[in-house]
């Protein structure tokens, strides 16, 4: 048989039982009952199997083995599909397949174990749990890591081509050049009365507005929908299957807004992906340093901007007449851009937010290199938040176990956070020199900047990497002083 027509049969049977199994956690995370958990976990272990059996079997192995060493006479595309697909046989074939069936089944219960511990500010019920998973982790990179830096190898699997190297030199920027400027604004006394943002507002309501923020975004709802989780996140399988989530909180409402309006960012480029990505190794967006660039794109250089406000802000006070009859769009401006030393990473304003995504880098650095131990992170975590934003969690909820990354073993994630908001500000700049890009904004035309979106970074899907699509679009490699002139030009006009 052609080589190629088998990868194609048996990569077509993987990705159906991926997506079973995508549907599956989908539900787990938005309506499954709380009691179904055990048997659902025997269930995706079954299916994790016959899945594992398929991505790393013989006939795969030959197909993707023997497409590789025939990877000269391949075209471009196909080249870098194959490229991806056997760094991913590379990886997994040397997991025991028993290990691989058990981590799932730990990660399935993690999910509900961490979300009671985080309800209950219970950190001792987790910790165990995430002992075995990051033992997990460190045998599986010890199997595949092939002698590199352990973190190295896991940073390089959510953000193709990154490092300790240049993840290091990334930080070491932001602390010369934006943590002095961030100090500076958090000097500076405000004695703006914000009681707006903590008013109550009603939560059927705040769905109305959500709802409303698809329809201004050109959310395609025949090909997705929104629903409620305690962390927001979006889920997609293919351009015609893009989930997303958002938490409803009374007395925050605004929390609601830049959530929808974060994960629209993350729904719009995958809905906008070209549909012949589909069932290859190259579908989805390319990386999540790129996928986060998209979210924060639209959720604080639009979304918190004034243009966006004088626009949409009209809509947000017919819901809530009483809540907001003494707030003008300035002062919705302003508490929408507040600055403050803040406990929460999903509640921090743009500017110190970078500052939380070093906490966690440094405490997954010393978790990787051996340093420290479940043991030790809820000390380790306080310590870090004292030394970089001035404020001390009182209660481990608030603390370490105020995110769901580690609970579902996404060890090496986090950096991308900052790195896809330095990304945005060089996209930003170069669709700047296409358009007026909140001139835009303003006139509501989201459409056009979706469209700009789609044609620079979204139909490509995964075709290319990540470095080679910011070269591509901005004419150069990554370079933070975008992101660093974009927050100093914008936070010294509401602050100075």
């Amino acid at each position: 048989m052609d080589l190629n027509k088998k990868y194609r049969e048996l990569l077509k049977k993987e990705k159906a039982y991926t997506y079973a199994l995508q549907i599956l956690n989908w539900d787990s995370q938005t309506e499954a009952p709380r009691d179904c958990f055990p048997q659902r976990a025997e269930v995706m272990g079954f299916l994790s199997g016959e899945m594992f059996k398929i991505s790393t079997g013989k006939d795969m192995q030959e197909a993707v083995y023997g497409l590789y060493e025939q990877k000269d006479t391949l075209d471009e595309i196909t080249k870098r599909e194959i490229h991806k697909a056997k760094k991913q046989l590379d990886r997994i074939t040397k997991i025991p397949e028993n290990e691989f069936i058990e981590y799932n089944r730990l990660l399935q219960m993690a999910q509900r174990i961490w979300e009671d511990a985080k309800a209950n500010n219970d950190y001792q019920s987790f910790k165990g749990t995430l002992a075995e998973i990051i033992e997990y982790t460190k045998k599986f990179v010890s199997y595949y890591g092939e002698g590199k830096h352990p973190y190295d190898v896991l940073l390089d699997q959510y953000e193709e081509g990154m490092s300790m190297k240049e993840y290091d030199e990334f930080f070491a920027t932001l602390k010369r050049d934006l943590v002095p400027f961030v100090r500076k604004v958090l000097a500076v006394r405000d004695d703006t009365n914000y009681d707006f943002l903590s008013r109550k507002y009603d939560i059927d309501t705040q769905k109305k507005f959500s709802n409303y923020l698809m329809d201004v975004m050109h959310f395609n709802r025949n090909r997705g929908l929104l629903k409620q989780n305690v962390h927001p996140f979006t889920w997609g399988t293919s351009p015609e299957d893009v989930r997303l989530t958002t938490k409803y909180v009374e007395n925050m409402v605004f929390s609601n807004v830049f959530s929808v309006i974060h994960e629209l960012g993350h729904a719009t480029y995958e809905q906008q992906i070209d549909s012949k990505w589909n069932n290859t190794f190259l579908e989805g967006g390319t990386s999540m340093g790129i996928h986060e660039s998209q979210s924060r794109f639209y959720e604080n250089i639009i979304g918190r901007s004034h243009e966006f406000w004088e626009t949409h802000y009209p809509k947000l006070k017919s819901l809530f007449p009483e809540q907001l009859k003494d707030v003008d769009v300035d002062l919705v401006h302003r508490g929408v851009n507040r600055v403050e030393a803040s406990l929460i990473r999903t509640e921090a304003d743009e500017l110190t937010y970078p500052l939380h995504i070093m906490v966690r880098y440094e405490i997954e650095r010393m978790i990787m290199n051996g340093e420290i131990g479940v043991d030790d992170l809820p000390e380790v975590w306080n310590e870090k938040m004292e030394e970089y934003l001035g404020v001390t969690p009182d209660t481990d909820t608030e603390g370490v176990l105020q995110d769901v990354h580690w609970s579902s073993g996404m060890i090496g994630y986090f950096p991308t956070y900052a790195l896809g908001s330095a990304y945005s500000a060089q996209f930003y700049n170069a669709m700047q020199k296409d358009f007026d890009v909140l001139g835009v904004v303003k006139t509501n035309d989201m459409g056009k900047i979706n469209a700009w979106l789609k044609e620079k970074i979204h139909q490509y899907g995964s075709s290319k990497d990540p470095k080679e699509l910011l070269l591509d679009v901005t004419g150069e490699a990554f370079n933070p002083k975008y992101y660093i002139e974009y927050l100093k030009d914008k936070y010294s006009k509401i602050y100075f």
